[in-house]
């Protein structure tokens, strides 16, 4: 009976000391596979306006998929932007805001026609 009122207070100890103990090793173990990729276009700088030019046509400044269905003048459903389910989508729309930037920084450039 000892040892069980033993495990007991150790467990509620612990629990005291740091509450959220569980949701740490949760959180430790998990492996992200695109986290290098992440990094690797964070990464990217743009030192050339014909690399910037081609970045701000290939990534597009709207979801080109979110549309609403019409008929007859009414809208009859709505596809949301599934942009957002892209897991990279943060780092692409950094990188298309760095290549603008340069454009508009170093070259002088007009960039309303990529917006």
């Amino acid at each position: 009976m000892t040892v069980l009122k033993a495990k007991t207070q150790h467990i509620v100890l612990s629990a005291v000391i740091n509450p959220i103990g569980n949701q740490q090793k949760n959180t430790q173990s998990k492996i992200d596979l695109l986290q290098p990729l992440r990094q690797w276009i964070d990464a990217i700088e743009i030192h050339n306006p014909k690399l910037a030019h081609l970045i701000a046509k290939s990534i597009p400044a709207q979801c080109p998929f979110e549309r609403d269905i019409v008929v007859f003048g009414r809208i009859i459903a709505h596809i949301p932007p599934m942009c957002k389910l892209n897991p990279l989508y943060d780092q692409f729309i950094g990188l298309r805001f760095r290549a603008l930037c340069y454009l508009v920084d170093k070259c002088g450039e007009d960039i309303q026609s990529y917006c």
